[in-house]
């Protein structure tokens, strides 16, 4: 084992603040990762706040990890040293069930281990995340960035990223179609990007007429405020896919009228009951389908982090200092961000 340092929260209700602690040593499938940037997530507040009800502490978020490797174990074959890398939002899975052999380790049967916040599969202690100077990954979830990319601006990738193109790529998304974005954070405008970069005729549905230049500007071809019932009826059976990236609860069955029939509603963004509910008519009238994904396996994040590098796909984001990230908190809440803040891990040793 060797010492680490970084940001974790001790408990729901006290600030992220610097810490001491053990990573483990390199088992023999290992990478070690000497983290450049992290991303931060606003999934990073709901785990630290305990706001699903299942953190652990000491708890130290961040899953969008971009680093060089500084060691490997023996059996490593895929990265050496030296290799700019990425971390997601996964560390290990079972491997062996029939998601895991199909790439597919965000819905391992057995759970996947996250960055964060959970058991590691082998010694059982606390996974501890990117908000750090080093981390130890089998290099199973290792990806590599591409050399075209910005390492700071990829971080996001690994997670706002993967989100979003996954969905439209499971779901056939293809030149011609009309897809709808609903709401344009972090999640948000990546999915404006990815959607445009695949053909589709592109649609920004936002509360805020103040948004739509600035949607215009991520490449929306049309920006709809949700807000004006006029514009909602007139759009009234024209899409064939909604991304909806809106992370808290909202109605669905405004926009579900805006899908066309076999249209699909794909949620991205909610990971809590919905309300209002879903009236079923909304469904079957139409043969409408309403889905949910997430992230994506790691053959999937390679594939979209080398996508981006071919369609010149970036993140748009705000350095910051982790000395500051109470306050980045506090500004992501209030929806002070364009699009996602990365943290230059240089800062923590200042």
């Amino acid at each position: 084992m060797y010492t680490a340092i970084g940001y974790a929260a001790q408990t729901a209700t006290t600030p992220l603040a610097p810490m001491t602690f053990q990573r483990r040593s390199l088992r023999a499938d290992d990478v070690a990762i000497e983290i450049l940037f992290c991303g931060v997530c606003h999934s990073d507040i709901h785990q630290a706040r305990n706001e699903w009800g299942i953190a652990v502490y000491p708890l130290m978020p961040g899953h969008e990890i971009v680093g060089k490797v500084t060691a490997t174990g023996a059996n490593v074959t895929q990265h050496k040293v030296g290799d700019l890398v990425g971390v997601g939002c996964m560390v290990d899975s079972c491997r062996t069930c029939e998601a895991c052999k199909a790439d597919l380790e965000q819905y391992c049967l057995e759970g996947p281990t996250m960055t964060y916040a959970t058991p590691d599969r082998v010694d059982g202690s606390n996974t501890m995340g990117g908000y750090s100077d080093s981390i130890v990954v089998s290099e199973h979830f290792v990806v590599r960035i591409p050399a075209t990319l910005d390492p700071a601006n990829a971080a996001p990738i690994l997670c706002a990223g993967i989100t979003t193109y996954s969905p439209l790529k499971h779901y056939g998304v293809k030149a011609g179609d009309k897809v709808g974005i609903l709401g344009m954070g972090g999640l948000g405008h990546m999915g404006i990007k990815f959607a445009k970069a695949m053909g589709a005729e592109v649609t920004l549905f936002t509360r805020s007429a103040s948004k739509a230049e600035e949607g215009r500007r991520q490449g929306a071809d049309h920006v709809i405020v949700s807000t004006d019932a006029e514009k909602m009826a007139a759009a009234a059976g024209r899409f064939d896919f909604l991304l909806d990236t809106i992370p808290v609860q909202h109605d669905l069955n405004p926009y579900l009228d805006t899908l066309r029939f076999d249209g699909v509603h794909i949620l991205v963004g909610l990971i809590e009951p919905i309300d209002p509910p879903v009236h079923a008519a909304k469904l079957v009238l139409g043969r409408r389908v309403l889905a949910g994904s997430l992230i994506g396996g790691i053959a999937e994040t390679q594939e979209v982090l080398d996508f981006c590098a071919e369609h010149n796909i970036t993140c748009d984001i705000e350095m910051l200092d982790i000395r500051q990230i109470n306050e980045a908190y506090a500004r992501m809440i209030a929806g002070d961000v364009k699009y996602r803040f990365v943290i230059d891990m240089a800062t923590l040793k200042r």
